[in-house]
């Protein structure tokens, strides 16, 4: 009766899928989050992670991978509630909140932990009581970027302590071979649900890239956004410090920005972007060949299409070409007017200006001493007491004294 249990029936081996007689209101959360139809990798995985089995997923990103994990996992949990049921490793904080937010939607997240690798050995050396010996289910999202992190003492860390009886599934965007190494140790004679080849984009993704002098990069991008407003977009930048810096002159220029990087606090990282939300327009600083996998998947999610630009300067075109060679294709040339772009030479350039001077004032707020703001903690706890005070004569009483 639900439109998801139904298309899951429709696998290649024409055995029915079901998600659960007693858990309709599943298949509800699934139509509740507009998932009518399923995608490749979880007609793929879904089935198999149901019948026990460890999973090793390689699908592009935006290719429906959280769901594919997410509804085995609920199946189980919602059954059989315990704390610290399953545990999702990821290789950021903000993907971690994302994932989080999807087991909310779906109807669960008590006994579902989302963590970075880093963060979770915190906690399990430094938090009385916490640790991870009932865990029934282990994934690992976007193993790849986990890994080409150098997460990999972290993990090796907590395979160690959980138990070895559990269900493992495994979800990467690329076959590396640090990731081959990863599945040897981690999985149980996995079965592997492929849906992309090694280095894979997702097919309505159209790509460009724009080959550009390095101190005119600025100029560019606002061009383009300006020429193409009214859509919505995301600009990757290479550092934290440079995606506050592109926020602070776009909107020194009028463009709404927000800026999203790991030196955000957790709460502003988890209200400003959300996993599913597909942007038309994608910039990327050149990256390297796992990265760009990944944030060319920022786009054209879902089924939905997209473009990606890459910006390549002087000091970028052998590892463009590099990446041009992974992913096997030539892309094409996004098309600029340059006339057009140093018209607005003058304008960003005062804008930036006005970013770096809010950048510096930041910067020192932050490095002010704590004494300082102690001593204003002083003078206004002494202001409230003078004015308790009738008229201030406690100081001119000390004034006079002397």
């Amino acid at each position: 009766t639900h439109s998801l249990t139904h298309t899951l029936s429709l696998t290649q081996t024409h055995q029915p899928v079901k998600l659960g007689s007693t858990l309709s209101f599943l298949c509800e959360a699934c139509d509740l989050l507009g998932w009518k139809k399923p995608t490749k990798i979880q007609i793929e995985a879904i089935p198999v992670a149901l019948e026990g089995r460890d999973v090793i997923g390689l699908a592009e990103t935006g290719s429906g991978k959280t769901g594919a994990f997410a509804l085995p996992i609920l199946q189980c949990l919602l059954a059989s509630a315990q704390r610290l049921h399953s545990l999702i490793l990821t290789p950021t904080r903000e993907l971690a909140f994302q994932i989080a937010e999807h087991f909310d939607a779906l109807g669960s997240s008590i006994g579902v932990k989302t963590a970075t690798p880093g963060r979770l050995i915190d906690h399990l050396e430094n938090t009385k009581g916490f640790n991870l010996r009932a865990l029934k289910y282990l994934v690992m999202d976007e193993a790849d970027r986990i890994l080409n992190m150098d997460f990999e003492s972290e993990v090796d860390k907590i395979l160690k302590v959980i138990p070895r009886d559990r269900r493992t599934f495994l979800f990467s965007a690329t076959m590396t071979k640090k990731v081959q190494k990863l599945q040897r140790a981690a999985l149980q004679d996995p079965v592997k649900c492929t849906v992309s080849s090694k280095y894979a984009t997702v097919d309505k993704l159209q790509q460009y890239y724009i080959f550009i002098p390095s101190k005119y990069k600025d100029c560019y991008l606002v061009s383009i956004l300006n020429e193409l407003a009214g859509n919505s977009f995301m600009v990757f930048c290479g550092t934290c410090n440079n995606a506050q810096r592109v926020a602070l002159l776009l909107r020194n220029l009028g463009i709404t920005a927000i800026p999203l990087h790991g030196q955000m606090s957790q709460l502003s990282g988890n209200a400003g972007v959300r996993r599913d939300c597909c942007c038309e327009f994608l910039f990327i600083s050149t990256a390297d060949d796992v990265d760009y996998i990944h944030r060319v998947g920022r786009t054209a999610r879902a089924g939905r299409s997209g473009k990606s630009i890459t910006f390549v300067t002087q000091y970028d075109v052998e590892l463009f070409q590099r990446i041009e060679a992974l992913i096997g294709k030539k892309l094409p040339a996004f098309p600029t007017q340059e006339e057009e772009v140093m018209m607005l030479l003058e304008r960003v350039s005062e804008a930036q200006r006005f970013a770096r001077i809010e950048m510096k004032e930041s910067s020192e707020k932050r490095k002010r001493p704590k004494a300082d703001e102690e001593e204003a903690d002083d003078r206004e706890q002494s202001s409230g007491v003078r004015k308790k005070i009738k008229g201030g004569s406690f100081r001119g009483r000390a004034k006079r004294g002397r």
